[in-house]
């Protein structure tokens, strides 16, 4: 019935697409904007080491930049009025209370996510003028602030509040989302108790909690915030357990949690390298499911419909403290049941599946200590999900498909020793980030940012659920693209549309322009 309803809801979005297109085409046929698209390499600015490049935020009124260094604690920022000649400024410095996570701009103001000194308590939103980078206010929200974004609208900021535990996992403060109304200065933090009562269904449809004596809403981590295009709605991936919630931001309450499930990977369209000691690079079918757990998830509304992708990295545990928790191992580590995996099929052996991290806390479904099912982190792929959370369209393996046949040489690569096929075992190209550039509400581009590769894939997503790939953005320097910002030509210092990309392993935010 799921198959069919997500079917049906493909079919219907394309005779939507298709309609509105046409209509669009009689309304636009006199304009001359032209939306081809070619981004190229500009410029590089090389921030610092490991780890000062993580987000950035772009201020059309000032024409600055404002990049997460977590190196120094500060948020760095660049003058790039003459892309070719970036002027640094002086930073802003918020290690006095913590490390920053995120940084949002609207109309002049900076939003910036800092987590306290101990991630375990209550973090802050500070918010600063971009023309003077002058302290205008600051806000108390939940535990860990790890994503800061601005209302289209600017009435609101709003913080994903990830509430991780402390080394030993004795200490585990719940998941939050801290709405700020900026017009009334007032902040309201809305936590997942509701939605305890509901765990055992939520479970049963591909949503995960599993942290140690931890009830839904302590389990909960909240990743990424997108908002819909008229301020009233917000989506939040909850990324370890394998959900999106959906905010009402007008009652300042949460709707829903929408269960991802999983993916299939025995079936055509899905295989996976699963293996990095098998001494090939090649795609196979194996009886192993991936959960979609996306890490950054962005929205757009194209023809009066609200569409979301989703970044599909994958994210597991591993606390080592005392008591602490691992939830994953390897294939060849655990006890399969021989009847759903048969010893003849030799599923244990390095080349096959045997390497293949999974989760420890799903499979074992008749509870008798051995694996019936294998759940790996991640769905090495983007996807693209309604408004109410069903699935329109998923990448399936396009993403290790496509970079075999262009960039082999970067196939589940690993940067630090230069080699192809060392994170096939884990997670694979590990798609972390996702941006879409709206050119002139005719042409829409999606930015796919693969961590592990250090690639960003461009693709034309002006009908939603048939995306069609366009280019791989790559430099040999430029390592772990962790945030991607799209600036407007009409935004942009250089009238053509722009991409920054904030490289979090090399310390580097490099600039493409669009030559178009």
């Amino acid at each position: 019935m799921k198959i069919l309803k997500q079917s049906l809801l493909i079919a219907m979005t394309i005779v939507a697409f298709q309609s509105c297109e046409n209509d669009d085409d009689s309304q636009n046929s006199t304009t001359s904007v032209d939306t081809s698209v070619n981004f190229q390499f500009k410029n590089t600015i090389n921030v610092g080491g490991e780890g000062s490049a993580e987000i950035s935020a772009f201020d059309p009124i000032t024409n600055q930049i404002f990049t997460v260094n977590t190196e120094a604690d500060q948020i760095s920022i660049y003058d790039i009025s003459d892309i070719t000649l970036p002027i640094q400024k002086t930073p802003i410095d918020v290690s006095g209370f913590g490390a920053p996570n995120s940084v949002a701009v609207h109309n002049g103001k900076l939003a910036i996510a800092v987590e306290a000194a101990n991630k375990q308590a209550s973090g802050k939103i500070y918010v600063y003028n971009t023309a003077d980078a002058s302290l205008a206010n600051e806000y108390t929200v939940g535990a860990l602030p790890d994503m800061v974004t601005f209302t289209k609208d600017g009435n609101f900021i709003l913080s994903a509040n990830e509430g991780e535990p402390n080394d030993d996992y004795t200490v585990d403060p719940d998941g939050t989302v801290s709405i700020i109304d900026v017009v009334n200065n007032n902040v309201t933090t809305l936590n997942f108790a509701a939605f305890n009562s509901q765990e055992a269904t939520l479970e049963s449809q591909g949503f995960r909690v599993f942290g140690p004596n931890a009830n839904l809403a302590a389990d909960v981590e909240p990743e990424y915030i997108t908002v819909s295009e008229d301020s009233q709605y917000a989506w939040v991936s909850l990324q370890e357990n394998n959900g999106i919630a959906k905010i009402n931001l007008l009652t300042k309450t949460i709707e829903a949690i929408y269960p991802l499930g999983y993916k299939d990977y025995s079936v055509s369209g899905n295989a996976i390298d699963a293996s990095d000691k098998d001494g090939v690079n090649e795609l196979k079918n194996w009886p192993v499911y991936g959960m979609y757990q996306p890490d950054a998830i962005t929205s757009v509304n194209i023809n009066g419909i609200e569409y979301i992708f989703s970044a599909n990295e994958g994210d597991s545990r591993e606390y080592e403290g005392t008591p602490g928790y691992v939830g994953e191992d390897r294939v060849k580590d655990i006890t399969l049941d021989e009847i759903a995996f048969p010893v003849a099929e030799d599923y244990q052996a390095n080349e096959n599946i045997g390497r293949l991290k999974i989760a420890l806390d799903l499979g074992d479904t008749d509870n008798d200590g051995d694996y019936d099912k294998l759940y790996n982190y991640g769905a090495r792929s983007f996807s693209v999900w309604s408004a109410d959370g069903n699935l329109l369209y998923d990448s399936g393996n396009e993403i290790a498909t496509r970079v075999l046949a262009d960039t082999p040489n970067r196939f589940n690569w690993d940067w630090e020793d230069n080699e192809t096929d060392k994170r096939s075992d884990d997670k694979g190209a590990e798609p972390e980030s996702v941006e879409i550039l709206n050119i002139a509400n005719q042409r829409y581009i999606l930015f796919v940012g693969l961590e592990r590769n250090s690639q960003v894939m461009v693709y034309d997503i002006t009908n939603p659920v048939a995306p069609q790939f366009l280019q791989f953005l790559q430099r040999d320097t430029d390592y772990a693209p962790e945030g991607l910002l799209a600036i407007k030509a009409e935004d942009s210092p250089t009238g053509n549309a722009l991409l920054i990309i904030s490289y979090e392993d090399s310390g580097t935010v490099s600039i493409y322009e669009n030559e178009n």
